[in-house]
């Protein structure tokens, strides 16, 4: 038990003293993304731990669009977002809900505050509400439009409801502290004005709840217990606090903060990547070289590869950033059991094996995965004709240099010893063709005598290979300029972030479905596109490659 209390994370611990307090005598958690884009990696943390905490705790998890800002949501951006929770294994059962489903019980909290004497319209422009705050040093001014009477403020808001004003010409504001150290309490705006249909409510509503007085009315309905959120609400907690006591709610939900999830030399900022897709630099939210949970999906990133991810980042109060390696080892340590690895040859050369019997074709034993022997083997074809990779040859090559040179023997996986003969080269120099004899005593990769060769090398019969599109990936931003330029703030762009050739593949890869992925041996693991690949036609993406020099930290 000892050991279990020291593993717990911060939030597990006030939970732990919520629950024998009695403050609370069950846990219920939500995710409320604002559906305005895709969902990044960070956001899988928010997701896990909400979802996690429920489970742990035998709770509720709810699913729930903040949607209280029309100008930028789409129904697009609700889709993507439940196919992405649910990818990641959270379920809301029936819990799916949206803060517009709300709107008239936001409105009538609004009337209530207007009634206690703690809300006011407000004229002054959002210019002149920003120059009243003051500063951090300065207290603010009180509006003069503060001191209005109940009646006079019950009529102009419901004035505002019923579209007689433009909007920015009057705003709800609640009436806390022109003079407190916190700018949030300083008369937050709590309704504006919005002349927009709404993606859920159409054209019902023309004011709208601001972010922060609408979140906390959303939990407090919803029964949410720990209302969990990033570190930047922190500021933001003393109104939250105000709004559910002014309100009378009886089981006030309480909000706790914890650490964004910052990934190194990435790009996950909304309108850069809405940028990047509008000028085509990527094809769509889900381009393979973003962290979009669609993108890292349609890479191949599996479920369990990110929740390992999110599990090594842990739970802190402490912003920090990790590092994209560590995301890649985690995808590799989830694969690497579970994967077949088939021969794939991305930068292809012939080889010729001249004392093989000229258009004989045999069938080979292959294991699927050599550290997983449930995966079973499989049949690949062996022939005179092969394809090997052009870096497995050189004509001088450098000492400790393990591959094909004239006079040097390796091994064919899982085939045979060859031995390099020979080669043809064009004017230029460049190596069309390696010949080489095999020894037909080595089937199978062993020497009966006993003998032993330094390198083995993989290859795909010639006349059976299938030809599939390989796109080789690299982040999308120059790593040694940084994400963002400083000068003008762009983005740093890698032009090598996509590199595409054509494969030469063994057969078995050519009945490939979106999704499926594999280890290319010595290549890197791959899936096939969802999108772009067609039956027969595979299209891969390369998740990662097979080496990285990241060792996870030690505890």
């Amino acid at each position: 038990m000892e050991n279990e209390t020291i593993s717990k994370n911060f939030i597990e611990n006030i939970i732990d003293k919520d629950l024998a307090e009695g403050v609370y005598d069950t846990v219920h958690t939500r995710f409320p993304p604002e559906p305005n884009g895709y969902l990044h990696i960070g956001h899988a943390k928010s997701i896990l731990l909400n979802y996690g905490l429920a489970q742990e705790y035998n709770g509720k998890f709810n699913m729930r669009f903040d949607d209280t800002n029309p100008t930028k949501e789409k129904t697009e951006f609700v889709e993507s977002i439940k196919e992405d929770i649910h990818w990641l294994g959270a379920d809301w059962e029936d819990r799916l809900f949206f803060a517009s489903d709300y709107f008239d019980q936001m409105y009538e909290a609004a009337v209530k505050l207007i009634k206690k004497g703690k809300a006011f319209v407000c004229d002054l422009t959002a210019d002149e509400i920003r120059q009243y705050r003051g500063t951090l040093t300065e207290p603010g001014k009180e509006s003069p439009y503060r001191n209005r009477s109940v009646e006079e403020n019950l009529q102009l808001f419901e004035e505002m409801k019923e579209g007689k004003y433009a909007d920015g010409e009057k705003v709800l504001r609640a009436k806390i502290d022109m003079a407190s150290p916190n700018m949030n309490m300083r008369d937050p705006v709590i309704y504006r004005v919005a002349h927009m249909t709404h993606h859920n409510t159409g054209d019902k509503w023309c004011i709208y709840p601001m972010y922060d007085f609408a979140h906390p009315i959303e939990d407090a309905i919803e029964g949410i217990t720990h209302s969990i959120c990033t570190l930047e609400f922190e500021d933001h907690r003393p109104l939250y606090d105000w709004v559910v006591k002014e309100l009378e709610y009886p089981h006030p939900p309480k909000q706790i903060e914890f650490a964004k999830l910052y990934l190194t030399n990435v790009v996950t900022g909304k309108r850069y990547i809405k940028k990047l897709v509008e000028e085509g630099i990527v094809d769509g939210w889900d381009d393979p070289r973003l962290v979009s949970i669609a993108a890292l999906r349609r890479r191949g990133f599996t479920p369990e590869s990110i929740k390992m991810f999110v599990d090594l980042c842990g739970v802190s109060k402490a912003n920090s950033s990790v590092d994209y390696a560590m995301l890649e080892y985690c995808i590799r340590e989830d694969l690497k059991l579970k994967r077949p690895r088939m021969m794939a040859v991305l930068d292809p050369i012939k080889l010729v094996i001249d004392n093989y019997p000229e258009g004989e074709i045999e069938y080979l034993d292959a294991p699927n995965n050599m550290e997983n022997e449930s995966l079973g083997s499989r049949k690949i074809p062996f022939g005179k004709e092969l394809y090997i990779e052009r870096d497995d040859f050189m004509i001088d090559p450098p000492k400790k240099y393990k591959r094909l040179f004239l006079g040097t023997e390796v091994r064919l996986m899982n085939a045979y010893f060859v031995t390099c003969t020979g080669f043809e080269a064009d004017d230029d120099g460049t190596v069309r063709v390696i010949h080489c004899t095999y020894d037909p005593a080595t089937k199978g990769g062993n020497a009966p005598d006993g003998r032993k060769v330094k390198g083995t090398i993989h290859w795909v019969e010639a006349s059976q290979a299938g030809q599939a599109t390989v796109r080789l990936y690299e982040n999308i931003v120059d790593e040694e300029k940084g994400v963002y330029n400083k000068e003008d703030g762009s983005l740093n762009l890698n032009p090598n972030s996509l590199t595409t050739v054509t494969a030469y593949v063994e057969p078995e890869l050519m009945k490939a479905k979106g999704y499926d992925s594999f280890q290319f041996v010595r290549n890197g693991f791959f899936c096939a596109d969802i999108h772009d690949s067609k039956e027969g036609q595979p299209v891969f993406n390369r998740i990662v490659s097979l080496k990285s020099s990241f060792k996870l930290p030690k505890a």
